[in-house]
């Protein structure tokens, strides 16, 4: 029977902090393009288990730095681990800035998770106070294998019925979101970086993307059909990503974009 109603589903810190190194340097290099000196007010928005808005408050020590996610189990490991920080569950389409704006605003792999989220950009903008910054990273392989097999496989039988509706992350080429905020009067530095992830393990590759891209599928699927979805996926992801001497090359196109808001 196909499902009534849209599937939801929930994040799994300790599957996403699998790869927390090769996760987190996105981040590093995009923090390294923001060139706030003494900011007061820090947001991470989307901030998932915390590991990376530890970084923010390292950087400037002296700010009021708050993560916010709307995933409930993202925000409690958040907490557990960083019991002296500030994390609140919140909304990116919903949430508002405290009074007076942030200096800066940082998004992490979280945009691609908002439909036309290209609409979104003049309220993050709107946010951030006049000379602040807003700086996002999401990915762009998503017509790399990793996430056309997943789409592939999903639409076939008997497993399309139960994936209808589910989210889907997709963004744009680093010229759409430039002429974006340049049209809103910022300065706009965006950029692309292609990174090659030499992942270990047993079906690395899938091990990866359930974690992120393919939790949605996996979730939506019947506990009777989800094994063999697994299996067969994982035997498509090892066709297309080979392991060569225990070793799997995962290339993974990210895009970047640092903006100041014009004083």
């Amino acid at each position: 029977m196909a499902p009534t109603h849209t599937p939801t589903h929930t994040w799994d810190p300790d599957r996403y902090l699998t790869y927390a190194d090769e996760r987190g340097r996105p981040f590093v290099e995009l923090l390294g393009r923001v060139d706030a000196s003494a900011p007061g007010r820090v947001v991470d928005l989307g901030c998932g288990p915390g590991n990376l808005t530890a970084l923010l408050g390292r950087r400037w020590p002296d700010a009021h730095v708050v993560g916010v996610d709307s995933s409930e189990e993202m925000i409690r490991a958040a907490r557990e681990a960083q019991p002296d920080a500030h994390f609140e569950v919140g909304d990116v389409r919903t949430w508002q800035p405290p009074e007076g704006g942030v200096d800066v605003l940082v998004s992490n792999a979280t945009l691609q998770w908002v439909p036309g989220h290209l609409e979104l950009l003049p309220q993050l903008v709107d946010a951030v106070r006049p000379g602040g910054w807003l700086a996002f990273q999401v990915p762009g392989n998503f017509d790399e294998p990793s996430h056309t097999l997943r789409a592939a496989l999903a639409g076939e039988a008997p497993y399309a019925p139960h994936v209808q509706g589910i989210a889907t992350p997709a963004s744009h080429d680093p010229v759409v979101y430039l002429d974006r905020l340049a049209a809103l009067g910022c300065e706009v530095d965006a950029w692309e970086t292609t990174y090659l992830h030499v992942l270990t393990g047993e079906d690395p590759v899938f091990t990866w993307v359930s974690a992120t891209g393919a939790r949605p599928t996996l979730q939506a699927l019947p506990d009777d059909l989800r094994p063999d979805f697994e299996a067969e996926f994982k035997r498509r992801l090892r066709e297309a990503y080979p392991a060569r001497d225990g070793r799997v090359v995962l290339p993974f196109r990210r895009i970047f974009v640092v903006a100041r808001r014009a004083s």
